[in-house]
């Protein structure tokens, strides 16, 4: 890459050359796929199923739910739900261990609100 990007430096605005920000740009890359290997199918199945599903139900999520939509087992779902939470990967739950929100919807209330094409509305996190 042969273009600069500009960085904002106190009050001055600089150039900052392609490959330089380019390797940071891999860098980081690398480290976010690597936050990731823990990720099986079944763990992108259930945070998808999560993503698309909050915005039509308009409720949070139950561990049960999941699994009888996706065909999966209960207690899969339930380790899978762990472990993408314990990750800091993409959902939270709330006190009752449903899905409240999986990045970038939530059902909870906030400030953002987001309009599918559809016409579903729910908040962002």
């Amino acid at each position: 890459m042969d273009k600069n990007v500009l960085m904002g430096l106190w009050r001055y605005v600089l150039p900052l050359p392609g490959r330089i920000w380019q390797a940071g740009v891999d860098r980081n890359a690398d480290k976010s796929s690597a936050g990731l290997d823990f990720m099986t199918p079944d763990h992108h199945r259930v945070r998808n199923f999560a993503v698309a599903e909050l915005p039509r139900a308009s409720r949070s999520l139950t561990p049960d739910t999941i699994s009888q939509k996706l065909d999966l087992p209960l207690d899969a779902v339930v380790a899978i739900l762990d472990e993408l939470e314990k990750h800091l990967t993409f959902l939270f739950r709330n006190e009752q261990e449903e899905v409240t929100w999986a990045y970038p919807v939530t059902v909870a209330q906030t400030p953002h609100r987001l309009t599918f094409s559809s016409g579903e509305q729910v908040n962002a996190a």
